[in-house]
C-alpha cells in the first residue's frame, strides 16, 4: 500500500512546538537544527515510501517462518534491512563514540514514525535492538559496551528484551528462568521465555538477548531479578563470532497482526546452559529493564500515531475515489465521491485531529527527553525528565488507543471493501491492536500515571502542566480570533477537569485504592486527551502567526481548522470522563464477583 511521508507537519512541530532551534544550542547537537532535520526526514521518506512500504502488505500475506528452529523473514525484508542499516539509520540517535549518529529523538522520532506507517512488523525490529542499547548504555560495563554496542548501532547485529515466560506476564515478580553463577564469572541461564519479538530471524549475524533471571540465592518477588546478555552466537576475544549458544528458538507465534514479526519462544539452557553475562549489579535487572521499557514505551506511542496515520492516508484516497449517493446539500446532482458527504468528513477529520495532536504531544514530549539527557544546566534536566516521565504513559496510552479507533473508522469508510483485505485497511486494524498490550497494557500505562507520576508527588506535576495550559489559554484570549476564543474555552473546561481528576487521584489512592484504579485508565485517556489538545492549540497559535506572515498558507489554514475540530469534537469528552472518574468510581467494583 502507498504512503507518503507527512513530513510537512513533522517539520511544523519540531521548528514550532518542540523548538529545535533551542536543542541545537546544547553542547553535541550543534548540528541538528531545522535544515538537518529537514535533510534526514527527507531521506527517511525515501526509505520509508520506496523500500519499506511496498512490502507490507506482502508480510501479511507472506509472514515471517519457522522450520528446525531456522526463522526466515518475509522475502524482501532481509535487503531492506540491509539498505536500512547500510543508510545509518539504527544508529541515528545512538552516540557517535559507538558509531551513531548522535542526532536528538527530536528528530529521531519521527523518523521512526515514518519506518513504522510503512511497515510496522519491519520496524519492530530495530525498535528492539534501540531498548537493548538503550540499556547497555545505561547499565552495562566498559566490557559490554566494547564487546556489543558498536556492531548493534551498526544494526549488524539486533537486540532484543526477554521479560514474559509462561506463568509470568505483566507480573515479573514471577519469573522462574534462573542464573547459576560459573567459577570464570559468567552464569548459565536455564528457562522459557515467550513473546520475544524477532527473537530468531535471518536479517542479521547476530542476535543480542538482554533477558530477566533469577541468580540462586536471590531473593523473592521483583527484588530478586537480575538482568543478562546472552548472545545467540558467543563473541570472540577479537570481536569475531564464536559458537552457538544454547538459546533456540522452538516455534513462533501465529497472530491476529504484524504477522511479518517473527514473536518467538525461546529456549534456554536445554543443552548444558545458555552463557549469560550479567549486567550490571545482581538484583537491579527491573530496573535495567525499564530502562528498555521507557524507550520501547515512547517507541510504541509513536507506533500508535504512525498506524493511524497510514490509516487516515489510506482512508483519504478511498474516500476521494468511491462514488457512492448523492451529497445531501444537493452540491453534486448525481452521485458523488464519498468524500463529499458530512458523515464521511467528519471521520476524516476525527482521524487526522487524533494523529496531528498525538504527533504533536510525541514531539514535544522528545524535544523534553532531548533537553533531560544533554542540557548542561542540572535544574532544566530535572525539569525536563519530570515532564518526560509524565509524558510517556500518555505518549504510550492514548496514542495506542488512539489508533483502535482510527483505524476503525479507517475501516469504516470503506464500508463493505474495508473488511475486505485487499484494501489493505484490515491489516492495519488486526496489527495495531497489538499497541495497546505490548510493553504494558493500557492499565499498567494507567497504574503508571497514577502510582509513580500522580500519587507520588501528590498531584504536584500534572497541576504545574495545568498552570501551562492555563497560560496557553491566556494567549488563545489574548489573540482573540473566533478560533483562538472558541479553543480557548474547551482548553480551560478541559484543564479543570484535568485538574479535578488529578486532585481526586492524589487525594484518594492511599485511602480508596479501588476507586482511583477504578478510574485509571479514564484519567490515562483524559490526561492524553487534554495534552495533545494543549499542543493543538499551542499549533493554532503558531499558524495564525505564520499566516500573518505570508508562509504556507494553505496548510496553517487546515492546522487551525483541525485544531478547531479537535478542541470541539474531541476536548469536550474532558468533562464527562471527569465526572466518570471521580464520581462514578463506586459503581465500578459495586457488583458481587459471583454477579458476573
Amino acid at each position: 500500500m502507498s504512503y507518503v511521508a507527512p513530513v510537512k507537519d513533522m517539520l511544523f512541530n519540531i521548528q514550532h512546538l518542540a523548538k529545535i532551534d533551542q536543542i541545537a544550542q546544547i553542547p553535541g547537537f550543534e548540528d541538528a537544527g531545522l535544515d538537518t532535520a529537514q535533510a534526514v526526514l527527507e531521506e527517511a521518506a525515501k526509505l520509508a515510501e520506496g523500500v519499506l512500504a511496498p512490502l507490507n502488505w506482502e508480510g501479511d500475506k507472506n509472514p515471517s517462518s519457522w522450520k528446525d528452529g531456522v526463522v526466515t523473514a518475509t522475502p524482501g525484508f532481509k535487503e531492506a534491512f540491509k539498505q536500512f542499516t547500510e543508510g545509518g539509520w539504527q544508529g541515528l540517535q545512538h552516540p557517535v563514540d559507538f558509531g551513531g549518529q548522535g542526532l536528538p529523538k527530536t528528530i529521531g522520532a519521527v523518523c521512526g514514525e515514518m519506518v513504522n506507517s510503512a511497515n510496522m512488523s519491519f520496524a519492530l525490529c530495530p525498535l528492539l535492538s534501540d531498548g537493548a542499547i538503550e540499556a547497555l548504555l545505561t547499565a552495562g560495563s566498559d566490557e559490554l559496551k566494547a564487546t556489543y554496542l558498536e556492531n548493534l548501532v551498526a544494526g549488524k547485529w539486533t537486540g532484543t528484551m526477554n521479560l514474559t515466560e509462561p506463568q509470568a506476564g505483566s507480573d515479573l515478580a514471577a519469573v522462574r528462568t534462573r542464573a547459576e553463577p560459573q567459577p570464570d564469572g559468567t552464569f548459565k541461564i536455564f528457562g522459557t521465555k515467550i513473546f520475544i519479538t524477532w527473537g530468531e530471524h535471518d536479517m542479521a549475524e547476530n542476535i543480542i538477548h538482554l533477558v530477566l533471571a533469577r541468580v540462586q540465592g536471590a531473593p523473592e518477588g521483583v527484588k530478586g531479578i537480575s538482568l543478562f546478555v546472552v548472545p545467540k552466537f558467543m563473541v570472540n576475544k577479537d570481536g569475531s563470532l564464536g559458537a552457538r549458544n544454547d538459546v533456540h528458538c522452538v516455534s513462533i507465534e501465529h497472530k491476529m497482526g504484524i504477522k511479518a514479526s517473527p514473536t518467538a519462544v525461546l529456549q534456554f539452557g536445554d543443552h548444558g546452559g545458555a552463557v549469560g553475562y550479567l549486567v550490571g549489579q545482581e538484583n537491579r535487572g527491573l530496573e535495567y529493564m525499564f530502562i528498555m521499557m521507557n524507550a520501547a514505551r515512547y517507541g510504541v506511542g509513536v507506533q500508535g500515531i504512525a498506524i493511524a496515520e497510514q490509516a487516515y492516508q489510506t482512508a483519504v484516497r478511498f474516500s476521494r475515489e468511491r462514488v457512492q449517493s448523492r451529497p445531501v446539500d444537493g452540491s453534486v446532482a448525481a452521485g458523488a465521491s464519498i468524500i463529499h458527504h458530512p458523515d464521511v468528513r467528519r471521520m476524516l477529520m476525527t482521524m487526522r485531529a487524533y494523529v496531528e495532536g498525538c504527533r504533536a504531544m510525541a514531539s514535544v514530549a522528545a524535544s523534553a527527553y532531548d533537553a533531560a539527557h544533554h542540557h548542561p544546566d542540572a535544574e532544566t534536566r530535572k525539569v525536563n525528565q519530570t515532564f518526560y516521565e509524565f509524558m510517556v504513559p500518555l505518549v504510550k496510552g492514548y496514542s495506542t488507543e488512539m489508533s483502535l479507533e482510527v483505524t476503525s473508522l479507517a475501516v469504516q469508510v470503506h464500508g463493505g471493501m474495508g473488511f475486505i483485505e485487499e484494501t489493505g485497511v484490515a491489516q492495519y486494524y488486526r496489527d495495531a491492536k497489538i499497541l495497546t498490550i505490548y510493553e504494558g497494557t493500557t492499565a499498567i500505562q494507567a497504574n503508571d500515571l497514577v502510582g509513580r507520576k500522580t500519587a507520588r508527588d501528590g498531584g504536584q506535576t500534572g497541576k504545574l502542566l495545568a498552570v501551562q495550559i492555563e497560560g496557553t489559554e491566556a494567549e488563545l484570549i489574548k489573540s482573540g480570533t473566533p478560533d483562538a476564543l472558541a479553543v480557548a474555552k474547551r482548553l480551560k473546561t478541559a484543564r479543570e477537569a484535568f485538574v479535578d481528576v488529578v486532585n481526586f487521584v492524589a487525594g484518594n489512592t492511599k485511602a480508596s485504592p479501588n476507586a482511583v484504579f477504578a478510574g485509571s485508565v479514564p484519567y490515562l485517556m483524559l490526561a492524553g486527551n487534554v495534552m495533545a489538545g494543549w499542543q493543538m492549540a499551542r499549533a493554532l497559535l503558531v499558524a495564525q502567526e505564520q499566516i500573518a506572515a505570508g508562509t504556507d498558507v494553505a496548510f496553517m489554514q487546515a492546522k487551525i481548522t483541525t485544531a478547531r475540530f479537535y478542541a470541539d469534537h474531541l476536548l469536550v469528552k474532558a468533562g464527562g470522563m471527569r465526572d466518570s472518574i471521580v464520581d462514578g468510581a463506586e459503581c465500578v467494583t459495586a457488583l458481587a464477583l459471583e454477579a458476573f
